[in-house]
């Protein structure tokens, strides 16, 4: 029997009620699907961080490597300044980990209101693939007079060959593995950023070479923007920078309903991956029941695949849609027509 030890991190406002969700219907998947996990709880983010002025300890990175899987809540708490606990919390742990590959499933449940009135599920149905631990996000940059008129701030894009190589070959390879319009579309800038992204439109052509069953495709970001709105059905496998993947992540959570059904991973293939809604903290929900779950059980489904369990995902996601298509009354918080821990509860009851 597998069995599988899971770091779980609620994090801030709202992050440890949608965590207990997904962990509730993780433990019921997993007896039906006859696998075991204990989970190492952890304290990290905000309210730990005003009382002891930590933001992580130190040995943060070798108590994750001794997991197989990290599954966060959310973090971001209104009384500590903007950019500690996200750089000094989720960005550390993508980049100290390796975590390579953002990993954001697109996808509109039936039973959900989407902004694009005419679009369906089946039309709005792909995966975005973005680079993780890369470009303008590794901090290499600086700023020289600050506060005066002659103030100058630079901020670096860095873009490696072998961290750009790896993130297009696990797109292609997911591509290939989806099968579905087995279409991968590279997201860039070329026109403009003539260094850094030619370096990912050449990695790009000469890959594909090796995956002649996949078609490639190529859009501008803003492009990408448009089209993503006018015509979703187009996309099947979506590589882009981890720049640009922030961005356009955040419109396809609007397409496909909102953050409260918006799910991700920063993976790493070969080691330690984290799971998260992608909703945030939302602190004012925060003890009131009213905040929506779906994203992080979506979350436990992602999880359950990356350690091998498909069928234990393939449930998980079924529930969901049963879930949101007959029970739901609305994805917003407060609307649902269920507490948050009822609509966990439904889950598990259509596992």
């Amino acid at each position: 029997m597998a069995h599988y030890k899971i770091g779980t991190l609620g994090g801030d406002g709202t992050g440890p009620e949608v965590l207990a969700e997904g962990m509730k219907v993780f433990q019921a998947v997993s007896k039906l699907e006859n696998f075991t996990y204990e989970t190492l709880p952890l304290d990290w983010g905000g309210e730990r961080y005003l009382k002891t002025g930590e933001v992580l300890p130190a040995n943060a990175i070798e108590t994750l490597q001794g997991c197989d899987a990290v599954f966060l809540g959310a973090i971001g708490h209104p009384d500590v300044a903007p950019g500690i606990l996200e750089r000094g919390i989720l960005l550390k742990l993508r980049f100290e980990l390796d975590q390579y590959i953002n990993l954001r499933p697109v996808k509109l449940y039936p039973g959900v209101e989407s902004p694009l009135a005419d679009k369906k599920p089946e039309d709005i149905d792909f995966i975005v693939v973005r680079e993780n631990t890369e470009d303008l996000y590794t901090g290499i940059g600086g700023v020289f007079k600050k506060g005066t008129p002659d103030e100058v701030a630079t901020q670096t894009s860095i873009n490696t060959r072998k961290g750009v190589e790896r993130c297009l070959r696990y797109a292609f390879e997911l591509t290939r593995k989806r099968n579905k319009r087995k279409r991968l579309t590279l997201v860039a800038k070329t026109n403009v950023l003539t260094f850094a992204h030619d370096l990912w439109w050449r990695a790009f052509q000469e890959i594909a070479k090796e995956y002649p069953d996949v078609e490639t495709d190529y859009n501008h970001v803003d492009a990408c923007c448009m089209w993503m709105v006018k015509n979703p059905e187009h996309y099947d496998v979506i590589v882009t920078t981890n720049m640009f993947g922030d961005i356009i992540t955040d419109l396809a959570a609007m397409i496909q309903g909102g953050m409260g059904v918006a799910a991700g991973g920063n993976i790493r293939p070969d080691g330690v991956s984290m799971f998260e809604p992608m909703g945030g903290s939302a602190p004012k929900y925060t003890g009131t029941g009213k905040i929506n779950p779906i994203a992080a059980v979506a979350a436990a489904g992602m999880m359950a695949e990356f350690l091998g369990q498909s069928n234990a995902a393939k449930r998980i996601e079924k529930a969901i849609t049963v879930v949101t298509g007959t029970k739901m009354k609305s994805m917003s918080a407060g609307k649902m027509g269920f507490t948050t821990s009822q609509v966990g509860d439904l889950v598990c009851e259509n596992l």
